[in-house]
């Protein structure tokens, strides 16, 4: 069976689900597939406990697909970013500094949401737009393009016919190797717990980084659990001590993230089990092929740091979606898909350079290198044209 449509989105995560709302939305008639079926229940085998914050731009661009209504609710503001230097003798602040959003918007930086719950949002809205199919457990096993179309064999047997493939296939994107897209990849040896914890002293929406060594230990606001204050955790270490961290026991792992975060929020209880993610830097070598667009992981993975991930992927997404409305008629087209990369590319270049850098600077263990590391915040932060630029960097506005 052939089926035909404008848009092919090969890839059901976070940022495929959020391309399919945003071109269904559009007017476009748009088929999503993944093979695997999302989970979108906390605690269910399977579930997805990293969180995202959607940063500034974010938010117009989930508005406009219908969804920003749907999570604000559930949403925790980040109005302040800490970063926490305790790089010294004992895990203890040494410096600390705040970039604060109000010193240069009205608005806090973002919004942060667990991503199981972001799933559940985006399916139901996937679910009010008659111009979207989205076929969970099915993907994508082979790609035939020519100037005028493309051709995608999927794992159900069945074929599409399109005017645009979106790759949002991850890291091991399959339609990017179909593409013949090479990718290069830089491995840190660095692995990520993600979970969620309670604590006694309240965040107040501020959102805190603590670097030691090994890499970032971050909390990042979350809505109260169960009436105490509550956060979402990105333990970044070395691979071997990442797995001691996952497999000990929960009164020596809870004893063990609580003097990380240098007490700072009181005794760290957890409230969900843990995951663990491996860390990389990769970035392909072109985001887009005949008839095809990279984007999100299968063009570029970054660590978590600074809440760069997932925003680039919407940047990406932005970009599509102004040249396909630009040109509706030539959607797909070489033309459309060159433009797409010559205005991605640079600033994606940039940001994965910038974010490798932060992480190896996070992984110091001498402690020349680590007082030096402060040094370096304390610099940053002491020029205030320096310190708004950086803010709009990082929200992607500059």
């Amino acid at each position: 069976m052939t089926d035909s449509c404008d848009i092919l989105i090969s890839g059901g995560g976070i940022a495929g689900l959020t391309a399919a709302a945003v071109f269904g939305s559009a007017g476009f008639d748009v088929i999503c597939v993944d093979p695997a079926p999302p989970v979108t229940e906390r605690d269910a085998n399977g579930s997805d406990l990293r969180t995202t914050a959607f940063l500034q731009p974010a938010r117009s661009l989930l508005d406009q697909c219908g969804v920003w209504q749907r999570i604000e609710g559930d949403a925790a503001p980040l109005k302040v970013m800490r970063i926490v230097d305790a790089g010294g003798e004992l895990p203890e602040p040494r410096v600390v500094r705040d970039f604060d959003a109000s010193d240069i918007s009205d608005q806090p930086f973002g919004w942060n949401l667990p991503n199981w719950l972001m799933r559940r949002e985006l399916l139901a809205r996937l679910a009010e737009l008659p111009s979207v199919d989205f076929r969970p457990g099915t993907g994508t096993v082979n790609l035939f393009t020519r100037t005028t179309e493309a051709r995608v064999g999927l794992s159900d047997g069945n074929r599409v016919r399109c005017k645009l493939i979106i790759a949002a296939d991850g890291r091991g994107s399959p339609m990017r190797e179909a593409a013949g897209i090479p990718v290069h990849t830089i491995r840190y040896g660095q692995k990520a717990l993600a979970f969620s914890v309670t604590h006694p002293i309240a965040h107040e929406n501020v959102s805190t980084e603590i670097h030691r060594s090994g890499g970032p230990f971050t909390l990042v606001p979350l809505p109260d659990w169960r009436g105490t204050p509550s956060s979402a955790v990105v333990w970044m270490e070395r691979g071997p001590r990442a797995v001691e961290l996952l497999n000990a026991e929960t009164e020596a792992f809870e004893s063990e993230m609580t003097e990380r975060s240098c007490g700072l929020f009181g005794q760290l209880k957890l409230s969900s089990r843990r995951t663990i993610w491996p860390i990389i830097s990769q970035s392909a070598e072109r985001l887009s092929g005949e008839r095809i667009a990279l984007m999100a992981e299968a063009a570029h993975v970054v660590p978590p740091i600074g809440a760069q991930g997932l925003n680039m992927s919407l940047g990406d997404l932005r970009c599509l979606l102004e040249l396909a409305q630009s040109r509706p008629e030539e959607l797909g087209d070489a033309t459309m898909l060159d433009a797409y990369h010559k205005a991605r590319h640079a600033d994606i270049a940039l940001r994965v350079k910038g974010i490798d850098l932060l992480n190896r600077a996070s992984m110091i263990e001498a402690r020349p290198l680590r007082d030096a590391r402060a040094m370096g915040l304390n610099a940053l932060y002491s020029l205030p044209p320096v310190r708004r630029t950086l803010m709009q960097m990082g929200l992607g506005i500059r």
